[in-house]
């Protein structure tokens, strides 16, 4: 291009603006593709640390040199280390679940038989107070709900969809975890060999950092969940709520998904709470106010600042931002991209430059 032509000028900014709107445009397509690809990058990254840990573990094999007696070792392979870590994960799962399924279901079928009862002295409750004309049977109830409207059987449909889209998603986030876990070391070389040869020992350094916050973030996650599973069965048990084991695996689940997810899991025990008397509701309430106002304020940025060694305050600003961008996704995302995040500006900043 000569740099002395204003219309190649021109032309080279038209064919630039072009090229990147189509990218842009392209990108913004892709976006849920994008997405998926993202959160499957942060399993793998999250999960490298303990698939080369496991992969280092040494298998006896009978050498050429049997007879003699003579015995050797060889690594296992990677795709065998990630494979025990899939498995061990649905041994835990199987394990939780043989754990807390038998009450789980005991109690769920008590609260399914009550819930008519449940609902009847709800309605009384609220007639005495004029704030409904008459009592609505179960099946009235449901469909005026603001959660079925009109069109009950779409909304059920949608819901359905909705699920069997997510263990979807769910499946292929795994899959394509577990391929790039094996393929993590060419990918991890390939992107190394970007940059000059001088650089590439930080920014393999920067890799294993990466690699490692983001490890921590997953150890993190599960730890909140069980606190707060943990401390809501307790404190519903104390306050003589029925069926506590099951709202407090509600509740613990709920903790898995920021901002929305603590709300949505305290409605039923709040419900619950109220069908046997307001003030127990009152009291369940505000219990569920108090943890959430110490989980959000306190337990999440400390937990987060000791696991991934992100600050208090930049743990909270990425969840206001994440949740801010992209909802719900974006919440569960922005720890891990704040870790992120960090050591990229950790690297790109003077410090970095001077190692």
């Amino acid at each position: 291009m000569n740099h002395d032509d204003p219309r190649a000028l021109i032309r080279y900014a038209l064919v630039g603006l072009v090229v990147t709107t189509a990218l842009a445009w392209t990108l913004f397509l892709a976006r849920n593709a994008i997405l998926l690809i993202y959160v499957s990058a942060l399993v793998a990254i999250g999960l490298a640390p303990l698939a080369a840990a496991i992969e280092r573990w040494r298998l006896p094999r009978l050498s050429r040199r049997a007879a003699a007696g003579a015995r050797a070792t060889t690594a296992l392979p990677r795709w065998a280390a990630i494979l025990i870590i899939y498995l061990a994960l649905l041994a835990l799962l199987a394990a939780l679940g043989r754990m807390v399924f038998p009450p789980l279901i005991t109690q769920a079928r008590a609260f399914w038989s009550a819930l008519p009862q449940m609902l009847s002295r709800s309605q009384q409750w609220l007639i005495d107070r004029g704030l409904l004309s008459r009592e609505l049977s179960f099946r009235e109830a449901v469909e005026q709900a603001p959660l079925f409207g009109s069109d009950a059987v779409g909304t059920l449909v949608g819901a359905l969809s909705g699920f069997v889209g997510g263990i979807f998603g769910i499946v292929t986030i795994l899959i394509l975890a577990f391929y790039l876990l094996i393929d993590a070391e060419n990918i991890v070389r390939t992107f190394v060999r970007l940059f000059p040869s001088a650089q590439r020992p930080r920014v393999e350094d920067a890799c294993r950092r990466v690699s490692t916050k983001v490890s921590a973030w997953l150890g993190g996650q599960l730890l909140l969940a069980g606190i707060i599973g943990s401390t809501a069965a307790l404190g519903l048990f104390l306050l003589g709520v029925p069926y506590f084991y099951v709202l407090a695996l509600i509740a613990g689940i709920g903790e898995m998904v920021p901002i929305v997810g603590p709300l949505l899991a305290a409605l039923p025990a709040v419900a619950v709470a109220f069908t046997v008397s307001p003030a127990l509701a009152l009291g369940v309430a505000i219990f569920f106010f108090a943890q959430q106002q110490f989980e959000n304020h306190v337990l999440v940025p400390k937990v987060m600042e000791r696991q991934v060694g992100v600050s208090a305050v930049t743990v909270i600003v990425a969840l206001l931002l994440g949740g801010s961008l992209l909802g719900i996704v974006g919440a569960i995302l922005a720890v891990p991209t704040a870790a992120i995040a960090q050591v990229l500006f950790e690297e790109l900043g003077p410090e970095g430059a001077s190692r």
